[in-house]
């Protein structure tokens, strides 16, 4: 998901892009302590790195995403760390901000074999600190992102692929086997994982029935979401009408609901819960609410509920080079054949 952060104009809402005509100093966003990212980000003017040697790569940034996990970083909410630096040119150690980003190979070492100058590259190292204009980074560090000269694949698709678009492919297929038709529901539906969790089920013959905030403008969101395939959209006070049983009853068939996907916790995730049915999983990879999941114990009980969590990070955590390079491959192949759409807000 791309988000807003009221930080200096470095940072802007979606991606930045450090694209010049001219050369300039590097620079990045970065902060020496924790805290609300609007008090301790700072743009910082980088001393200029040296060429690379061995296995090192020389990139130039061309868009980095902001995602709400990096703001939870910066707080110092989320378990993954950055590594501190000592070659920023700051009196104290510091971090560079950002996971994701999309880079253009520049330059390389002589035992560098996996990419070449003019390639597009994205990141195998967790909050590698892509919120930079330009870096040097370890062969390993990187995964080429392979297309052909005339692949229609986006700076914009390519610099998320790697937290949202796979986060939402494995939500659908690794929690519980679903035939085409059967129905999943998911909150927070017009995030990016929610948005990609629509098309994705789409393609897979699955349906979907989505749960957003109301607001302002309801009817066209609810009418986006369907645009990219939706099946139905609820607000939560829509889900809470007595008639809303009824209502979804209808659109399944009466066939129960085995997968709900969670990322936003508190009481809007109680009340989904109560529309699964025997034997469901319900997946949380997200606490957007930051309130608790409660979740009532008849739940368990009597319908056989299944709870999981999913972080994408413990996924790259688990599997190697190989397995890494093929979900990137497969994910590609979905945004250039338009399975895949990424929508920036």
């Amino acid at each position: 998901m791309f988000t807003r952060v009221c930080i200096p104009p470095t940072c802007a809402r979606c991606v930045r892009s450090f694209s010049v005509s001219v050369r300039q100093n590097a620079k990045a966003i970065i902060y020496t302590r924790n805290g609300e990212p609007t008090d301790v980000l700072t743009v910082r003017t980088l001393p200029t790195p040296p060429a690379p040697h061995g296995d090192q790569v020389k990139l130039k940034f061309r868009l980095s995403p902001v995602n709400p996990a990096d703001l939870n970083v910066i707080q110092g909410a989320y378990p993954s760390k950055p590594r501190p630096r000592e070659d920023l040119g700051t009196p104290e150690p510091a971090f560079i901000a950002g996971n994701e980003g999309l880079a253009v190979v520049e330059a390389v070492g002589e035992q560098v074999s996996s990419v070449r100058k003019g390639d597009w590259v994205i990141f195998n190292t967790p909050q590698f600190g892509t919120w930079a204009s330009e870096a040097v980074a370890k062969q390993s560090d990187i995964i080429r992102v392979p297309r052909a000269s005339d692949s229609p694949l986006t700076e914009v698709q390519a610099a998320t692929l790697t937290v949202n678009p796979p986060t939402a492919l494995a939500l659908l297929t690794q929690f519980v086997s679903l035939d085409p038709g059967e129905f999943v529901i998911q909150n927070g539906a017009n995030s990016s994982v929610g948005q990609a969790v629509i098309q994705i089920a789409h393609r897979l013959g699955l349906k979907t029935i989505n749960l957003v905030r109301d607001r302002e403008g309801i009817e066209e969101l609810k009418g986006q979401l369907k645009l990219l395939g939706a099946d139905h959209v609820l607000t939560y006070n829509e889900l809470g009408e007595k008639t809303a049983r009824d209502t979804v009853r209808e659109w399944t068939g009466g066939k129960p609901i085995r997968l709900g996907l969670n990322c936003v916790g508190g009481k809007d995730t109680t009340l989904m819960a109560r529309f699964l049915g025997q034997d469901a999983h319900l997946v949380s990879y997200g606490a957007m609410s930051k309130a608790p999941l409660s979740l009532p114990t008849s739940l368990f009980i009597f319908k056989n509920l299944t709870c999981h969590g999913y972080w994408q990070s413990r996924w790259y955590q688990q599997h190697g080079a190989e397995d890494r390079q093929k979900l990137i491959q497969d994910l590609i192949h979905m945004m250039e054949s338009g399975i895949v759409r990424v929508q920036m807000e």
